[in-house]
């Protein structure tokens, strides 16, 4: 039996079939519609905004950093451009593999690995770090034909702090250094973190730390397209960044050489100052230190031996050193003495070597004494006796109200970091930091200088600067003027002066023609004769230990560390002083013998243009020629309004 179809049926259920499809189809094209309705209107902004973003990318420009000049031109810190191979840590699959895979390309040394270890720890996620720097142009040539291989590998042209007189003036200037976490913390506390983007340094210590914000200029910004790669394509806009300020310092950088030059392998500290402006002349801190071994971050067996070096080439000596000032203390005591009416310029005593307070002795550095001593025979002679009885009569309180002004035991306001203040005793100074009261017996000693009183070479030789100029106090400084680098307008930093000491003319006179006899019949007689000008001075002898009451002080019994230090402080010519030095030789005995010969060679070169026989010119940095001065611009000097107010006197 044949079986008949019913076709209808199967029409039927064809037609069902086709429509479900359909319905199927359409409602899958409609979710399509609806999805791309969606995404094409609804979220147009959203992903415009993204595709914008992975396309257009700000990349800083960081600007280039001020340079530093000497008073007459020559270049102390400038920049230098190198390449450096980098490697962006996000982007890279295998830090360790692909270091290694590098080095068979360009050397990597084990402290290049050992800095990069120790930034990469410092460093964001999306910073670029350092492998190795200053590739020559041959690495340079050789990565990049291998630069394929890399992904997260670049090589980058950057600028280099170089200092290029090495060690000389190396605590004024300071140096950079990699931008640490702490300093982007105290970046981000002062809201200053945006200018630094692109940056890697920042000035660490002295002049680059101090002037830190003019150096550093205003940072830039490139907006570029990129590929999905990453790659730059093209420059849509840029924001060029502004470049540092040029300083120009207060230094003479030959007088500072030669000053370094005469200390040999010495210790010490050396301030000369130009009375009449504050300009700071020399700044000299021996033994010193190469600034160029921290810029990219020094190696820990250099760090090592700086630091453990018991010379501490690292100490700034002028800035942070404290030392007793000894007898150039005397001339300010014989001016204290004057102005309180605690003695007159005819008034005398009688030095049998001694004096004698209840059961103590405080000896005279001669033996058998001066005999008979009137002022000025005290500051030629350096009579201790003398100034023993001064003090005690005055007391301590006295002195030190009449010190404050010339600014010891205080900040000078030098334009440094971390001045150390020192200590000018009083009473109330020790009730508060010793919790005693001030002993009558603790008083002669401050006379000579010794005892509590600890100063900064650079307090004696602001002092002595003051001294000279007729008790007009300005404000130290090492930087003399601030250039504009697009106007290349110049402004002062110290235009004007602080306040004024009220001083008798006649007890001044006094004071500055006894310590010009010092030079001419005194204790540096010998160190200044036949001079061509005359100087004014005074010599000091500091004690490292104590000696026992009836015991005399022999050099040779005890180590070279414990041995006086030998002080000087001076100012010449007489009548119109165009320079005022402290000095100090650490363990050098007595001041005539080490510290005076110095400044005596500083003033022959500086007030006269001679040369010291030891010393060879070629030693000394090279002035510029006319060709060369002409090419640097002409002072433009504008007032700074924030540095002509007068600050409160002490």
């Amino acid at each position: 039996m044949v079986e008949v179809r019913d076709t209808g049926k199967d029409l039927r259920q064809l037609r069902l079939r086709l429509a479900v499809a359909m319905v199927f189809v359409i409602s899958c094209f409609g979710v399509l519609v609806a999805r791309f309705v969606y995404l094409q209107v609804y979220r147009y902004a959203d992903f415009h905004a993204q595709a914008e973003e992975n396309r257009i990318a700000l990349v800083p420009a960081p600007p280039s950093r001020g340079l530093i000049f000497d008073r007459n031109g020559v270049l102390l810190a400038e920049n230098v451009s190198a390449y450096t191979l980098e490697l962006l840590p996000k982007r890279v699959a295998g830090l360790e593999p692909t270091i290694e895979a590098l080095s068979r390309i360009v050397e990597i040394t084990p402290r290049d690995r050992r800095r990069f270890r120790r930034l990469l720890e410092d460093s964001r996620s999306a910073d670029s770090v350092p492998l190795k720097v200053r590739l020559s142009d041959e690495e340079v040539a050789r990565l990049a034909v291998q630069r394929f291989r890399f992904p997260g590998v670049e090589i980058r042209a950057r600028l280099f702090r170089n200092y290029p007189l090495g060690e000389t003036a190396a605590h004024v200037l300071g140096h950079i250094g990699r931008i640490s976490p702490e300093d982007k913390r105290r970046l981000e506390e002062e809201e200053r973190l945006s200018n630094y983007a692109g940056s890697t340094h920042i000035g660490k210590i002295g002049i680059e730390l101090s002037y830190e914000t003019a150096l550093h200029g205003r940072a830039g910004a490139d907006e570029v397209e990129v590929s999905a790669g990453g790659r730059v394509v093209r420059t849509l806009s840029r924001t060029p960044p502004v470049p540092g300020s040029n300083l120009v310092l207060s230094i003479d950088v030959r007088l500072q050489k030669l000053a370094e030059e005469l200390f040999g392998e010495r210790r010490g500290a050396l301030v000369a100052i130009e009375p009449g402006t504050g300009d700071v002349l020399a700044f000299v801190s021996k033994p010193s230190f190469d600034p160029n071994l921290f810029i990219d971050g020094i190696d820990p067996q250099a760090w090592q031996a700086l630091n453990e070096d018991p010379d501490k080439p690292l100490l700034n000596r002028p800035l942070r050193g404290t030392y007793p000032p000894g007898s150039t203390y005397k001339p300010f005591m014989a001016l204290a003495a004057l102005e309180s009416g605690t003695r007159t310029p005819q008034e005398t005593i009688s030095d049998p070597g001694y004096f004698q307070l209840g059961n103590h002795r405080f000896r005279d550095s001669k033996p058998g004494g001066h005999g008979t001593v009137d002022l000025r025979k005290s500051i030629v002679v350096s009579s201790d006796t003398y100034y023993y009885k001064v003090a005690f009569d005055m007391g301590v309180d006295r002195i030190h109200d009449f010190m404050k002004p010339w600014g010891f035991g205080q900040l000078t306001g030098i334009d440094l970091e971390h001045e150390a203040t020192g200590i000018l005793p009083s009473s109330a100074w020790k009730l508060k930091r010793y919790k005693q009261k001030w002993l009558p017996g603790e008083t002669p000693s401050i006379g000579i200088g010794q005892g509590y009183n600890a100063f900064t070479i650079l307090q004696l030789a602001h002092a002595t600067a003051t001294l000279a100029n007729d008790g007009i106090v300005m404000k130290p400084h090492l930087v003399q003027t601030i250039e504009d680098p697009l106007s290349h307008a110049r402004r002062r930093t110290v235009p004007t002066e602080s306040y004024r000491i009220p001083l008798r003319r006649d007890h001044l006179d006094l004071v500055r023609h006894a310590m010009a006899d010092v030079n001419r019949f005194g204790t540096s007689r010998v160190a200044f004769a036949n001079t061509e000008y005359v100087a004014a001075g005074k010599t000091g002898t500091a004690q490292v230990i104590g000696i026992k009451q009836g015991e005399r002080y022999d050099a040779r019994r005890v180590s070279e560390r414990h041995r006086d230090h030998s002080l000087f402080m001076a100012f010449a010519p007489l009548d119109e002083p165009k320079i005022a030095v402290a000095v100090i030789v650490e363990n050098g005995g007595f001041g005539a013998q080490a510290a005076a010969p110095i400044a005596r060679k500083l003033f022959d070169f500086y007030l006269l243009g001679k040369l010291p026989k030891d010393v060879r010119e070629d030693l000394l940095p090279r002035l510029l020629d006319e060709a060369e001065l002409r090419d640097i611009p002409e002072d433009i000097v504008e007032p700074d309004p924030a540095a002509a107010t007068e600050p409160a006197r002490p």
